[in-house]
């Protein structure tokens, strides 16, 4: 079951004219992504669960496909990778480290 994320209201960036606007947009897309994050870490404390053995935790092949999507899918939908890419590595990372937090606190 996934959460329904809502957006507040805002005008659009091309639409902007003002610093207020652009602040008002930018408030609005963070909250947003704070609960997109929030449902992401709940699907890390899935997979602490879910994985038999610390070992698996950090897993190389699926970093590099993580980001290989994140950057297929940045391009079409206008972010630059030199943002998307240093931004889900340091995701990923901290993701991890919260996964091996889990891990260790329901299992070690």
């Amino acid at each position: 079951m996934s959460d329904n994320v809502t957006i507040d209201p805002r005008t659009a960036p091309e639409a902007c004219g003002s610093m207020a606007e652009v602040r008002q947009g930018v408030d609005a897309l963070d909250r947003a992504l704070v609960q997109l994050l929030a449902e992401r870490q709940r699907y890390m404390d899935a997979a602490a669960r879910i994985k038999p053995d610390r070992s698996v935790v950090h897993d190389d092949a699926r970093i590099e496909d993580v980001v290989a999507k994140v950057l297929a899918a940045a391009g079409p939908a206008g972010l630059s990778p030199a943002i998307a890419e240093p931004v889900w590595r340091t995701l990923i990372d901290r993701c991890i480290a919260h996964e091996f937090s889990v891990w260790d606190r329901t299992r070690g």
